[in-house]
Parts: structure tokens; C-alpha cells; sequence
């Protein structure tokens, strides 16, 4: 069975996916890059900021789904640019200080609307 999740509290989707699908016991969250949902635009600021935000963003989706960000398992971190990520490292270590999720960071050609970082998660309910 599979529920999609959507939140008007984070950026909705600009293209033809979900912001979260429910799987079971699993949800998988979409990318988020650093689009403030209130105003739709990027936040100001360089890597910290838009790693910030992407990270309320991704709260934010997985709180609709009724998950807490302890229940992520699993990040895949994408940089414009891996000069940035010691900013983005110092920045994600905040939201998940304790037992943090496995996680995969890679450089990407592009990000969209030239994100400087997408984040993208999955979480098992317990």
C-alpha cells in the first residue's frame, strides 16, 4: 500500500513526484532544496543557510507523515560544489546529534534552481 504525503509547510512539489511517499513502514522523501515554502524562493545566504533550510524542509515533510527526524535512516546529500561540505556537514551534525542516519554525499553537475545542496531521506516507523 502506498500514501502520499504532502505538507504545505515545506515546498510543494514543482514537478510530477510526491514530497513524501508512505510504503508500510517506510517513508521516502523527496529532495529538498532550500526553498523557504512561505515565500517560494531560496533562503538568503550560502551553504549554511540553504542546508538549513533544506533541513526544516525535510522536518517539516516527515513530521506530515507522523515521523520525528531520529527515524531517518538513511540521507543522500547532494552539493553543487564538495568545497561546501564542511558548511553543510557543520550544519546537518545539529539536526541529527545523536545516532545519525547512514548517509551518502556526492557532487552533482547541477542541483535544481541551482541549489547549492539537496537533501533527499528515508525513515522506517518503529
Amino acid at each position: 500500500m502506498k500514501e502520499i504525503v504532502t505538507t504545505d509547510k515545506a515546498p510543494r512539489a514543482i514537478g510530477p513526484y510526491s514530497q513524501a511517499v508512505r510504503a508500510g513502514n517506510t517513508v521516502f522523501a523527496s529532495g529538498q532544496i532550500p526553498i523557504d515554502p512561505a515565500t517560494g524562493e531560496f533562503v538568503p545566504g550560502g551553504i549554511a543557510e540553504q542546508t538549513e533550510q533544506v533541513l526544516k524542509n525535510l522536518t517539516a515533510v516527515f513530521a506530515a507523515a507522523g515521523v520525528a527526524m531520529n527515524q531517518i535512516v538513511k540521507t543522500t546529500v547532494f552539493l553543487a560544489d564538495m568545497n561546501d561540505f564542511t558548511a553543510m556537514n557543520e550544519v546537518y551534525g545539529k539536526f541529527f546529534a545523536e545516532n545519525p542516519p547512514a548517509r551518502a554525499t556526492v557532487q552533482a553537475a547541477r542541483l535544481p534552481r541551482d541549489a547549492k545542496v539537496e537533501i533527499e531521506a528515508i525513515a522506517v516507523i518503529d
